[in-house]
């Protein structure tokens, strides 16, 4: 945590509702990655483009996020897809709004069309498998909002390999990983899998992500970064020292 910017208590703040998911995303874009600008967000003509072309509604907090950062590919594609919103889609299944797509084709996001009425609607995820007959969209989080915030602390971690690391665990990392960062609060996903889902963690000054098959780091500096490779040692990929 910096003086400038408590990352956990406005996660907590967060992870409540819209107001407080944007509140955090902007703190955290302006002392992690880079502040946000106005030329950031996609402009309303093109949103209301998409919706003419769809003939839909977009939710409001879908709309509030791509108004806001939509453009800021180093908060939203580093690995993972943002679509524009030329780009939206509706699934061949005529069941959800498509709005991000995994690098390698290898899932989908969305919401539900029978939710797309609500503010901020749950988001769900959808894998592509060869069996084509078993793909369905299951719950990964509760709000449209939650979401960017979790797109925005994963998107953070895939950055400069010089402030990002990954490392494959041991038996011995989560206990160490407990023991030098503080757990974030914000809940396990996606929804269902909570002995196996995903974490966050707070070092000092490192973001740090457990998805229960690698821990994820980011450091502010590269000092930070060096520091919890110390504290959680392991092979971690980017650390050529």
């Amino acid at each position: 945590m910096t003086q400038e910017f408590d990352l956990a208590a406005s996660l907590a703040r967060g992870v409540e509702g819209r107001s407080g998911a944007w509140s955090f995303i902007q703190g955290f874009a302006d002392h992690w990655i880079g502040a946000l600008e106005n030329s950031d967000g996609w402009p309303d003509a093109d949103l209301d483009a998409a919706e003419g072309r769809l003939g839909l509604r977009l939710p409001t907090a879908l709309r509030e996020a791509y108004l806001l950062f939509g453009r800021r590919q180093d908060l939203t594609s580093n690995h993972d897809v943002l679509l524009s919103p030329a780009e939206l889609y509706v699934d061949d299944a005529k069941e959800a709004l498509v709005f991000r797509h995994e690098n390698q084709g290898a899932a989908s996001w969305g919401v539900l069309l029978d939710s797309l009425q609500d503010d901020d609607p749950a988001v769900f995820i959808r894998s592509d498998l060869a069996d084509k007959s078993a793909e369905q969209w299951e719950a990964w989080l509760d709000r449209v909002s939650l979401c960017f915030v979790e797109v925005v602390l994963s998107e953070s971690l895939q950055g400069d390999e010089e402030l990002c690391d990954f490392l494959d665990p041991d038996e011995d990392t989560v206990e160490l990983l407990e023991t030098n960062a503080v757990r974030l609060p914000f809940p396990v996903y996606p929804i269902g899998e909570e002995e196996h889902g995903i974490r966050w963690y707070l070092g000092q000054d490192v973001l740090l992500r457990d998805d229960g098959m690698a821990i994820l780091a980011r450091g502010r500096t590269t000092e930070d970064l060096d520091r919890v490779r110390d504290l959680i040692p392991g092979d971690w990929l980017n650390d050529y020292r």
